[in-house]
């Protein structure tokens, strides 16, 4: 807000010079202070050298102080200053309010849907005309799913989050409160279109997968150094929220439980990284542990600390005995002696592909039952 057509309106009143001057909000604090001299609630005004001060605006760690002279300005005066002064930084502060609400408003009113949907136990709705018109939501959108393990006395603002990610993504995010500690974002299909070429080869073309992966990874690490405490995030495939929104948020959910139960210390779950988890998660949990006893009989023995590392890098490194040897530093004849040794107590060599999948199965199971 423009101050100076004010400070010339007063000038012209006192028939005297009026003046905006720059504090810091901490010199304000102390001279204030040292004016109320201990009579509690700091005052509104105070004279220093010989002129009344008036706080005419805080901004972050600066104020915007106005100056006049004290033999220019009568007591009821200065008070009718002072509540001039209050209305006009009241009347600054309404508008931003009122378009928070209304946009708090809006996702409020999606959230409580999601709500009765989910309490009718329904799996598919579509969302009503209404809502998909409050929010724009005809055009295709990128869903993420984000889980904020801060602490429950921590109280995050809607708005807070929204700027930092609109900051992130330089681009307008749709926000959606979904529960506690639970937030849907829904991105610009833009964000696929960002240039990242710079530091790859011409002709060398990610795919959608690499590119949503990146921008999963790439805010979540964002979140991790600006924002409070761990967090989770889940995204998905490019949508059309005015059809599909409901649907989506169900998948996306699915998507950050199999990544938290079968990668503990992963905090980006990504769809296509966790089908074959979908499908063992869908195993009742007697059959999860027949399977475990016939595939791995001496289960305890075998699968030590050491050895769930050294298999969990070979599954990653597509069994590439090299490349896994470089990742753990070790010698390529350690890798190949712990192997050995671990067919050796399982009958299993998870250098063949048959022997292999029953391997990263088993690991996947072992990881939940052992926690249970």
């Amino acid at each position: 807000m423009d101050w100076e057509p004010l400070r010339q309106q007063l000038e012209q009143i006192f028939k005297g010079p009026v003046k905006l001057l720059k504090w810091t909000w901490e010199q304000w604090l102390r001279d204030a202070d040292k004016a109320a001299k201990d009579k509690g609630t700091p005052p509104k005004s105070f004279c220093k050298d010989e002129q009344w001060v008036f706080l005419a605006h805080k901004e972050g760690q600066d104020a915007l102080v106005m100056t006049v002279e004290r033999s220019e300005m009568t007591e009821a005066e200065r008070q009718l200053v002072e509540m001039m002064l209050e209305a006009r930084r009241f009347q600054e502060k309404k508008p931003a309010a009122a378009a928070i609400s209304e946009e708090e408003r809006k996702a409020a009113m999606v959230r409580d849907w999601f709500k009765q949907q989910q309490e009718l136990g329904l799996t598919h709705a579509e969302m009503p005309d209404s809502l998909v018109s409050q929010l724009s939501l005809y055009a295709t959108k990128i869903p993420l799913l984000l889980y904020g393990d801060y602490s429950p006395s921590r109280r995050v603002s809607y708005q807070e989050l929204k700027k930092l990610l609109e900051s992130f993504f330089d681009a307008e995010v749709i926000l959606i409160p979904l529960m506690d500690k639970e937030w849907l974002l829904l991105g610009s299909e833009k964000m696929l279109s960002i240039d990242s070429t710079d530091d790859r080869d011409y002709g060398d073309e990610e795919s959608l997968e690499d590119t949503l992966a990146a921008i999963g990874y790439g805010l979540h690490e964002m979140l991790e150094s600006e924002w409070v405490g761990e967090s989770h995030l889940a995204i998905h495939y490019p949508t059309m929220p005015a059809k599909s929104l409901y649907a989506t948020v169900m998948q996306l959910r699915e998507t950050m439980m199999l990544g938290r139960t079968y990668h503990i210390g992963s905090n980006v779950h990504l769809p296509w990284m966790l089908q074959l988890e979908k499908l063992i998660n869908l195993i009742p949990e007697a059959e999860k542990t027949s399977f475990l006893e016939r595939v791995l009989k001496r289960l305890d023995v075998a699968l030590d600390a050491e050895t769930m590392t050294t298999l969990e890098h070979f599954f990653q490194l597509d069994c590439n005995v090299s490349e896994t040897a470089k990742k753990l530093y070790i010698h390529r004849n350690t890798l190949l002696y712990r192997l050995d040794k671990f067919k050796q107590e399982t009958a299993l060599d998870v250098r063949t592909f048959n022997d292999a999948v029953l391997v990263k199965i088993a690991l996947l199971l072992y990881k939940v039952t052992k926690r249970k």
